[in-house]
Order: structure tokens, then C-alpha cells, then sequence
């Protein structure tokens, strides 16, 4: 067998999207375009620790959508991964039978540790060999690695760090950290006004930087060279910092953003009100109410990274954001081991 064709779901706190792709020798090439509905899945997990009853209706209606489209492709195997709110929902179990019972496979409800070595794996390995030895920031200096991976998620926020420009190739992990933080638990936990008061960004900041800080721990912040930011918020807040006027896959994938113009974005969408951010054509309806907890979460994850990079006298002021993370990681992942015969 020299190559496969793998459905990957990934079914996240906010959204749950799908990809086909066949993957071989060379790597993973797409067969059909990704899919992404906005389903709130986390809806008061982060409160109640269970799923509302319809949050579960709107994960059910995308999983029959994706069944009906997956039932007109050959595909050899599919693997559904579940990540944060399922992690936290008591009544998880009612969402895995139904999920089985719709699409024919079991989700896989896999730790924070996973998440992250899947997310880097995507990020990384859909980056083209000019990419990858280095990058160069926003005031044309050039970078090394090691990279870190940061997917910024609506329960979880994953941070994973590989490659030291020496001994560890950049594509290899070295260590990484799941923080339980995410642009729906923020705006859940802190950001309830609209638009957030000054003592909840504080709040949530505070907050924040209790598990940077914890992260930090577990991973080696202060080697990081290169940042490579995935995940909708990410993505969304690099498209308004880019001035897109509505949001642009292929501009934004693969951009190297500067940080004066994500901090001036990141603050400015936090501090709008819904309405002000329903304006900006670049926000996806489904985000527009949790995506300035993520925006926050952001600025400050690059901030502590530049400052803890500092300490060894790297300079960061930029970063990659790309469109590939834990789907794609998903999809290469589960391909390659079905070729090798471990499946």
C-alpha cells in the first residue's frame, strides 16, 4: 500500500471542522476542501462541566453533514478527535454514542499532551523547506530555531516547543504543555460585559499569566526562535491586523505578522462591543462573541514568550501564522501508521 486516504475530524470547544486527504511517502495532499461549522460545544463547560443539551444538537446536525459528505468519498479511515470541552464534560459518554451511532467511529477523547504533539506535527509539517531553517521577523532580522507551536483553542490553548537549530531536527518535539485556557472559557469565566470592562480584562490577564506561567514549567520558552501561531483566533486576528477586509485563507497562511500590528488588533477587538466587531468582515459570525478572549490569550502568550526569549538574548518582535494544526496533524498522523501497519 503507497498511500491512504484518511478523514480527519477535529471537534474542538467552539468549532468542529473536516478534512480528506491522502497521505504517503511524501506527505499529506488534500482531496477534498476542509469543512468548519461553528458549533459552541463548550457552551458552560467550563461552568457546569456538561454539555448543554443544545450544544449536543448542534454537534449532532455537523456530524450528520459531515457523515452525508463523507458517505460520497472513498476514504480507507477516519479518526475523530475530540479535544478540551469533551475532556471536561461529565456527560461525555452520551456524546461519544451519539457520534458512533451517526458516523460509524468512536471520538477519541485524547489528554492535552496529544493535542499538542498533533498540532506541532501540522503546523510543521505543512511548512515548505523555505520556511522551515528560518524565518525572518518583521524588521528583516533572521530566526532559528527552536520553534514553538501555539494553538490557540476555545478551551485549551496548546504550547509545544522542537527543534534547537543544533542536535534536534525542528520537526521534533521537545516538550510541551496543554494550558486549560481558551477564547470561549475566558469570555465565559471573565469577559461578561459588552464590551469588557477594564477590571475583567484585568481579571482574565491575571488569570492568563497564572498558566503561562505554569506552562512555562514544562517548556523551554526562553530557547524559542520562531513562533508559529494556528487555530481560528489566531488566524482571524491576523487577517484584521493584516487590514482584510473579509477573511483571506491564502493571505493569511503562511504570513509573517509583525507584533506592534497584532497588539494593536488584539486590543482593539477586545475592547469593541459584539456589534462593533459583527462590522469587521474578517470575524466569523461564531467567534465574533469569544474572540476577543482569545485576542487577549494571544498578546499575552507572545509577549511572555519575547520576554522569556530575551533573557538568552533572542530578539522575537513577529510571528508565522498558519492555517495547519491539529487537523492536519490528525490526518498525517493517523496515515502514517496505517501505512506502517501499526493500524
Amino acid at each position: 500500500m503507497d498511500s491512504v486516504t484518511i478523514a480527519g475530524v477535529d471537534c474542538g470547544t467552539n468549532s468542529i471542522r473536516l478534512m480528506v486527504a491522502e497521505v504517503d511517502a511524501r506527505g499529506m495532499h488534500v482531496v477534498m476542501p476542509r469543512m468548519l461549522r461553528i458549533i459552541r460545544l463548550g457552551q458552560g463547560v467550563d461552568r457546569n462541566r456538561r454539555f448543554a443539551e443544545d450544544a449536543l444538537q448542534r454537534a449532532y446536525a455537523a456530524v450528520r453533514e459531515f457523515a452525508e459528505v463523507l458517505g460520497r468519498q472513498h476514504v480507507d479511515g477516519i479518526r475523530f478527535v475530540a479535544t478540551s470541552a469533551t475532556r471536561d464534560a461529565s456527560n461525555r459518554s452520551e456524546f461519544e454514542d451519539a457520534v458512533e451511532s451517526i458516523l460509524g467511529v468512536r471520538p477519541e477523547v485524547i489528554p492535552g499532551s496529544e493535542e499538542a504533539a498533533l498540532s506541532f506535527l501540522g503546523a510543521t509539517a505543512t511548512l515548505g523547506e523555505s520556511q522551515l531553517p528560518g524565518q525572518q521577523s518583521a524588521t528583516g532580522q533572521q530566526t532559528d530555531p527552536a520553534y514553538m507551536v501555539v494553538d490557540l483553542g476555545g478551551g485549551s490553548t496548546e504550547i509545544v516547543v522542537g527543534g534547537d537549530g543544533v542536535d534536534i531536527p525542528a520537526q521534533t518535539v521537545r516538550a510541551g504543555f496543554s494550558m486549560n485556557i481558551g477564547s470561549v472559557r475566558m469570555t465565559e469565566r471573565h469577559l461578561l460585559s459588552d464590551p469588557p470592562t477594564q477590571t475583567q480584562i484585568e481579571r482574565a490577564t491575571a488569570d492568563i499569566d497564572a498558566h503561562i506561567d505554569e506552562a512555562f514549567t514544562h517548556v523551554p520558552a526562553q530557547d524559542v526562535s520562531t513562533i508559529i501561531g494556528v487555530s481560528g483566533t489566531v488566524t482571524t486576528m491576523s487577517a484584521i491586523a493584516m487590514g482584510c477586509e473579509t477573511y483571506d485563507r491564502n493571505a493569511v497562511d503562511g504570513a509573517t505578522i509583525g507584533f506592534d500590528s497584532i497588539f494593536e488588533a488584539d486590543g482593539r477587538v477586545l475592547r469593541m462591543s459584539r456589534e462593533e466587531r459583527g462590522e469587521l468582515g474578517a470575524i466569523h459570525p461564531g467567534r465574533i462573541d469569544v474572540v476577543g478572549g482569545g485576542a487577549l490569550i494571544w498578546t499575552r502568550v507572545l509577549k511572555r514568550v519575547a520576554a522569556a526569549a530575551a533573557t538568552r538574548g533572542t530578539h522575537i518582535d513577529s510571528f508565522l501564522s498558519s492555517e495547519h494544526g491539529l487537523l492536519d496533524g490528525i490526518v498525517l498522523d493517523y496515515g502514517r501508521r496505517m501505512l506502517a501497519g501499526q493500524i
